[in-house]
């Protein structure tokens, strides 16, 4: 694989827990960076040991290895025949690393790891900024795709970065300990100062705040909400530059509202969360991370559905001759200029990236399983005087948002019980796909057969203008295999490529996060799901005391801000960490029925819903078919569904006598 760094590695004694058990090992680890994923693999076995093959026999399980120079989550697999298990993890290991001298800020050798993110696809039809968030999200590669690099163009015009701080020592316990400092971990830190919790820390792997809007730095990358809705309620932005803002004004912005609102004192950067256990006795979950233990009575997690690129399965990719990164992972250093360049996926984010890069590139191909419905973005300048008239009567501001938020939720009705309704605005994208592309057979290559809405709706007014340069060809197909430096679509199309970028989306439907995670009997949050993401009110999981999700299942939008969603949900936890201390529990578990009634009732509504009636199979859906992803009803509706929690809902904990827990 082009781009391969040397190999790291370990060999020593090492401590590895599985089942709730530790076994002291021997290990010989190996590791490197992955250009495509922008992640570190690593791998090695570990001595025989006749605990472990209780524990283990010959399946697999997840488990936490712990050597010398440090601890990280991994799996355990495929027992040699002298009994030794292989081991295998992603993201920080258990050893130092050659790139490990770039500083704390980096969440594992050679990257810059994202705190949080929204909704992404796992198809090429990736989820884009926006409605959910940032089209891609990730790490970014150190010495390659810094965090914080400007989207101004390909390879070209980076933006500083705040830069890396000392990380702040780990706390022994807190009230609360909150995962990812994007703008659901952001939010959550400034609603509890608010409520009068001071006793917090935001736990972020990367170096600075910013979650997916930090990672992002693909070009073109941009927001698909209006500016004036894709901000904190109480932090109004009176400066946004454009109507649609960029990437790097988002991230100034959450940046300013973490100094805004006092945050700094409560983050903790550099610091990866391994593993989370409930541990009932105490009632408490049990913390491992990076740089140490902590142990806090309240988990909020926030570390968001758009951390974890999807990469296509293609024989023979990771054999490219050329160079191969994922939209998440931008590789800045890398010249586009002059060459053959292929984009795999037409979702938000390849729908922004494509107009960028196609003036500098010889050649571009852009393979495409699926064409999406794309309506113009309506984008200007916001002007001097307006920016003058926001900050000095703010009440003009919150009108214009006012206006934007209720357009946008008259169209809730379409997405969610009549569909025949988004006809009009599908007539539109037609009329637009019409003007736009004139010759027919690349127009009908780009015509979707499904109803508007079924997947994601893209807004560009330059993705079709660039599709018709003569330096452009579109193929219906999607990527089956490489060989070399040539590319074969599943049509047969071939064609050669100098570098690939894969605009393939997100694991949306599986929650990476969920393997770290476990309940007082060891089950992981991801085997208790079973492939099939539920809860409450799409925040607490019957089974996981005291775990509070945001942008949990079922909280996603096809019609408006995210950021809407995100304050209903903190006005639920907050009032969950009330209910705890009028109650005086020490703990509140999520009921199975109350669970169960919430999903049912989610089932019964998403039956109608476009994203149900549709005719396309979207990144929206799991395996087996359900949407655990989208919201089936109004802003309002789940405004009011999380204003307040209902103890009927939950078993209340006690206190431990004695203990004061």
């Amino acid at each position: 694989m082009a781009g391969l760094g040397d190999m790291d590695g370990y060999e020593g004694t090492a401590a590895v827990e599985v089942g709730g058990s530790r076994f002291d090992v021997q290990v010989r680890l190996r590791g490197h960076f992955q250009p495509i994923d922008g992640r570190y693999h690593w791998h090695g076995r570990l001595s025989a040991h006749e605990g472990l093959d209780g524990v283990l026999g010959s399946g697999k399980a997840a488990g936490v290895l712990t050597t010398a120079e440090g601890s990280a989550p991994c799996e355990l697999s495929e027992p040699d025949p002298s009994r030794r298990y292989r081991v295998t993890g992603i993201s920080t290991p258990p050893f130092r690393t050659a790139g490990a001298a770039a500083g704390p800020a980096a969440a594992g050798p050679g990257t810059a790891g994202p705190g949080t993110a929204g909704l992404a696809a796992a198809s090429p039809a990736a989820a884009g900024p926006g409605t959910v968030g940032p089209g891609t999200a990730g790490l970014a590669a150190a010495g390659r795709a810094t965090a914080g690099q400007d989207a101004a163009g390909p390879g070209t015009g980076r933006q500083d970065s705040p830069g890396p701080a000392a990380p702040a020592p780990l706390p022994g316990h807190v009230r609360v300990a909150i995962i990812g400092a994007g703008l659901g971990g952001i939010g959550a830190g400034i609603r509890l100062r608010g409520a009068g919790v001071t006793d917090f820390v935001i736990l972020e792997r990367a170096g600075s705040v910013g979650g997916t809007w930090r990672d992002n730095t693909y070009p073109g990358c941009a927001c698909d909400i209006p500016s004036h809705l894709y901000s904190f309620s109480f932090a109004p932005n009176p400066d946004w530059s454009h109507s649609f803002s960029r990437q790097p004004e988002i991230w100034r912005y959450l940046e300013d509202v973490t100094d805004r609102y006092s945050l700094r004192r409560h983050l903790v950067f550099g610091t990866e969360l391994n593993r989370a256990d409930w541990a009932a006795g105490e009632a408490r979950w049990r913390l491992q991370t990076s740089r140490g233990e902590l142990t806090a009575d309240v988990l909020i997690c926030a570390a968001g559905p758009l951390s974890e690129p999807s990469l296509p399965d293609v024989p023979g990719l990771a054999d490219f001759s050329g160079a191969v990164f994922h939209s998440a992972r931008w590789n800045h250093d890398f010249d586009l200029a002059r060459k053959r360049v292929a984009v795999v996926g037409t979702g938000a984010s390849s729908i922004q990236i494509v107009p960028e890069i196609q003036p500098v590139v010889h050649r571009l191909m852009l393979f495409q399983r699926t064409p999406a419905w794309v309506v113009p973005r309506r984008d200007r300048a916001i002007s001097e005087f307006e920016k003058r008239l926001y900050r000095q009567v703010p009440t003009v501001q919150r009108l214009a948002r006012l206006g934007i938020y209720a357009s946008r939720e008259s169209l809730v009705g379409g997405f969610t019980k009549r569909p025949a309704i988004l006809k009009a605005a599908q007539g539109m994208a037609l009329r637009n796909l019409a003007r736009s592309i004139r010759d027919p057979g690349l127009r009908a290559k780009l015509t979707p057969d499904y109803i508007m809405g079924c997947k994601r709706i893209l807004i560009s007014s330059d993705f079709y203008p660039a599709l018709c340069e003569p330096n452009v060809q579109v193929v219906a197909s999607g990527l089956a295999n490489v060989d070399g430096n040539t590319l074969t679509a599943k049509d047969g199309t071939s064609c050669e490529a100098d570098a690939i970028i894969l605009a393939t989306g997100f694991h949306a439907v599986d929650a990476p996060i969920a393997d770290r995670i476990y309940r007082a009997d060891g089950m992981s949050l991801a085997q208790s799901w079973a492939g099939d993401m539920r809860a409450l009110r799409g925040t607490t999981i019957a089974g996981f005391p005291n775990l509070c999700m945001v942008i949990g299942p079922n909280t996603g939008l096809g019609h408006n801000s995210m950021i809407y969603m995100i304050e209903s949900q903190l006005n639920y936890i907050v009032d969950y960490l009330d209910t705890l201390d009028r109650t005086g529990a020490a703990a509140m578990d999520t009921r199975p029925g109350a669970q169960q009634r919430w999903c049912d009732d989610i089932e019964r509504r998403m039956a109608s819903t476009v994203w149900t009636t549709g005719g396309c199979v979207s990144w929206y859906l799991n395996a087996a078919g359900r949407n655990p992803t989208l919201w089936p009803g109004s802003t309002i509706g789940f405004r009011r569904a999380t204003r307040h929690v209902d103890p009927a809902e939950y078993e209340l904990i006690p206190q431990r006598r004695g203990t004061g827990r």
